[in-house]
């Protein structure tokens, strides 16, 4: 079974909000569910994955500024700040230090929720101990 972690994470890469979803879901999943927990910020950086018409004018309507790289398949390119997209591997570098937790890094758990409860726990240590 694969599941995909979704975050939000504040300006230093600590994990505010998460979802699991499954492997085979698009990532657009994870934005609608992590779209009404955004706390009010200026900007959100994300991947190609959450690369979506709908999800920028959501943005737009809380007052966010996206910071998308568009997807390749678009006939318009999108533009983005490449300067500020850069600081999105802080990100990467909290995904890698969640997996640090060998229960996470090798999913034990079969459930979901546990699965989500275990990543959690190791966040709060992590990030907020």
């Amino acid at each position: 079974m694969n599941t995909k972690l979704h975050a939000i994470c504040d300006s230093q890469g600590r994990p505010l909000n998460l979802f699991v979803s499954a492997g085979q879901v698009s990532d657009y999943t994870g934005a609608k569910a992590l779209l009404s927990g955004l706390p009010d910020v200026q900007w959100l950086l994300g991947d190609r994955g959450y690369d979506a018409d709908w999800f920028r004018e959501a943005l737009k309507d809380k007052g966010i500024r996206a910071c998308i790289p568009g997807r390749k398949q678009r006939k318009k390119a999108i533009r983005y700040d490449k300067r500020r997209y850069k600081r999105r591997n802080r990100i990467e570098i909290m995904f890698g230090r969640l997996k640090d937790w060998r229960r996470v890094a090798t999913r034990y758990d079969r459930c979901p929720k546990v699965f989500l409860s275990a990543i959690a726990l190791a966040a709060l240590v992590i990030y907020w101990l």
